[in-house]
């Protein structure tokens, strides 16, 4: 029976029907019941379940100097783009202005001059790089969101949750230099106005809207991961701080709850900065969800204690 053909090793979980025929695999093979067509001319031992394996389905389309663009370029980078990824969101490629763009089940094809954005590779994946990743997928996103965006574009925090090992590194001023040189685009009003509210060196999603919560409500803005030293030791690089009241914001997010060392050095930490009279606030999930009056509450309380 011709579904019981055997596949070439090389064609590993997923192959295009041109690899197919080059293999010598006809196609009453191909096209056999027990291969999955993810994409147009493209088939799967298993039907990809997860972002990274319909990436690595769709990227099998890809002709020469096509790239991933927009949301599925920043999913790629692991930067945090507010939609939650589901099964059945299109995958964006992006082509030269000169080209067309892709029209197929599961493709959403763009046109970008090839100056505004350079290619880089994860893995095999081409990807634009990703300032481009960020500012083509602003359309609809409010200025919080872009903010977060930006935070992690901008972190050099090793820790930062779901970032693509090895990212380069932007600045604030690369991106406002990119901004220009684009000019306009959906969603440039958006940027504009979430650039100047980001910053260096946060560590997570959370931190962002934590910090962003803080300044809405009419309190100062926090420093972001102030370390407290002891001579040369370091005793804490605290989420949010007030230094010059000594106040310390900390976000917990459950890998804190749930990992046994992490949760003894968290209060080890908080021992220490409290005997040298640090004012500790922790919060979590739920302090953001409910409209965050309790935390801001206790912020207020803090800096008036402080204040007297």
């Amino acid at each position: 029976m011709h579904h019981r053909i055997p596949l070439p090793p090389s064609f590993g979980a997923a192959f295009t029907l041109r690899e197919a025929q080059a293999a010598g695999l006809g196609r009453a093979r191909a096209d056999a019941r027990d291969l999955h067509r993810p994409f147009r001319g493209v088939r799967s031992s298993e039907m990809p379940a997860t972002f990274a394996a319909v990436v690595a389905c769709g990227a099998r389309r890809l002709k020469p100097r096509q790239r991933f663009v927009g949301v599925t370029a920043a999913r790629l980078w692991g930067l945090p783009h507010p939609r939650r990824w589901e099964p059945g969101e299109p995958l964006e490629v992006v082509v030269s202005p000169d080209a067309t763009p892709p029209r197929s089940r599961g493709i959403h094809g763009r046109r970008l001059s090839d100056d505004r954005a350079s290619t880089w590779r994860i893995g095999s994946i081409p990807v634009v790089d990703p300032i481009a990743a960020v500012l083509s997928c602003a359309a609809g996103m409010s200025v919080v969101q872009a903010v977060t965006l930006l935070d992690a574009l901008l972190t050099h925090a090793e820790n930062y949750p779901g970032l693509h090992p090895g990212r380069p590194l932007s600045t604030p001023d690369g991106v406002g230099d990119r901004m220009r040189q684009w000019g306009r685009f959906p969603g440039r009003g958006t940027m504009l106005a979430a650039l100047p509210r980001a910053r260096v060196g946060v560590e997570s999603p959370k931190e962002t809207e934590t910090r962003l919560r803080i300044v809405d409500a009419g309190l100062p803005e926090p420093i972001v991961q102030h370390e407290v030293r002891d001579r040369q030791r370091l005793v804490a690089r605290i989420d949010l701080a007030y230094p010059q009241w000594k106040i310390a914001i900390e976000y917990e997010g459950d890998g804190h709850r749930i990992d046994a060392a992490q949760w003894r050095r968290d209060i080890q930490r908080q021992r220490e900065l409290e005997d040298r009279g640090w004012i500790v606030i922790r919060l979590t999930q739920l302090d953001l969800a409910d409209g965050s009056g309790a935390f801001l509450t206790r912020i207020r309380r803090a800096i008036a204690m402080r204040q007297v």
